[in-house]
């Protein structure tokens, strides 16, 4: 479903390219890759390709560490506020995505 929605949103006449770890659920069979899209896979054992691993690390070392809950609706709450501090902080998740190898048309 999620890669049906991704597709849904690229521009008529456009494609996509989604970056993906190899986890088993990006590499399996049973995914249906739209024709307006393609995947690309990191190197196994990459985590520092992936900008999204600095991401859950940024998320951990700043909200998410060093606590003990005491119900799973608790990891849910926090789980969720830590993404809303995240998000409330654009400039923060650009510093922690950007990769001096990736800029394009950029000097």
């Amino acid at each position: 479903m999620h890669v049906d929605e991704i597709s849904c949103r690229v521009a008529r006449g456009s494609h996509a390219v989604l970056l993906l770890d190899r986890a088993g659920w990006h590499t399996t069979d049973k995914l249906n890759i739209p024709k307006n899209m393609t995947l690309i896979f990191l190197p196994s054992r990459s985590p520092e390709l992936n900008p999204v691993e600095n991401i859950w690390q940024y998320l951990r070392a700043n909200w998410l560490s060093n606590r003990v809950f005491e119900t799973y609706d608790d990891i849910i709450d926090a789980a969720c506020e830590a993404w809303k501090n995240l998000i409330a902080r654009p400039a923060v998740i650009t510093s922690i995505g950007m990769r001096n190898w990736a800029h394009i048309g950029h000097s």
